[in-house]
């Protein structure tokens, strides 16, 4: 592929004069991590046990929201007004709870082999995650050691608006000390996209997950790629194209 072309549409939809990625916003949850199934397990469960509704395929499609904008999105279709704090706290501990009780989710098959191309390049490596669960955060460093810091970390808990405001992406930007031209975002959730993109940085998503490519492009995507080793496979080529600008 030509990786020339989205970058140069990318180039012409913003009016920046220039793409120099500097820095990889990476989301965590299906991302680094194949844990949105034990996620959206944990959604289904809960959310019954609460007299509310979510499919796993809901959770993967509300990938990305603070466990309020969730919760909220839940109780207004269910009761028409939003969930009380002792609400959110009590069903959000049970949701941790369960997904904490389950096997400890892999890593994505792919994912470290992106990160060491990104590493090679010389590239800042952050994540932007709408998780705040201590537990996820400490196995960055376990799975992953020596590529992240907890100074390059977004979690719900520094934010106010979750994904798909663009609010966390762009506090990743602030943490790399970057333009939006010199950064890539890598999601695999709708949600996280849009907030990419409306942070207007170079979006990548890969489709980790069982959901139509469809969801992924109407969301903005720049580029897609159907697993972690396929953007493994050409991230090298993606910064080779990006240096012509």
């Amino acid at each position: 592929m030509n990786y020339q072309l989205p970058i140069r549409e990318y180039l012409s939809q913003h009016g920046f004069p220039t793409f120099c990625p500097k820095a990889v916003l990476f989301d965590m949850d299906g991302v680094l991590f194949d844990s949105m199934p034990l996620h959206a397990k944990s959604w289904a469960k809960v959310c019954t046990d609460f007299g509310l509704e979510m499919t796993p395929e809901e959770a993967y499609m509300n990938e990305g929201r603070t466990a309020k904008s969730t919760i909220d999105l839940l109780m207004q279709r269910q009761y028409g007004r939003d969930a009380t704090d002792e609400e959110v706290t009590r069903i959000y501990a049970e949701k941790c709870k369960l997904f904490n009780g389950e096997a400890e989710a892999p890593k994505m098959a792919g994912a470290q082999q992106v990160l060491e191309n990104v590493r090679e390049h010389g590239l800042q490596i952050l994540v932007v995650t709408g998780s705040g669960q201590k537990s996820l955060l400490t196995r960055l460093e376990t799975n992953y050691p020596g590529f992240f810091h907890p100074d390059r970390v977004v979690s719900s808990k520094d934010v106010q608006y979750g994904k798909p405001n663009p609010e966390p992406y762009l506090k990743g930007l602030a943490k790399a000390g970057v333009h939006p031209w010199e950064a890539l975002v890598v999601e695999n959730a709708p949600l996280g996209v849009r907030a990419g993109v409306a942070a207007d940085i170079f979006t990548i998503a890969v489709n980790t997950g069982p959901l139509r490519e469809s969801a992924l492009l109407q969301e903005g995507a720049n580029l897609l790629f159907p697993s972690m080793q396929a953007l493994a496979d050409n991230f090298s080529k993606i910064i080779e194209a990006a240096k012509i600008f």
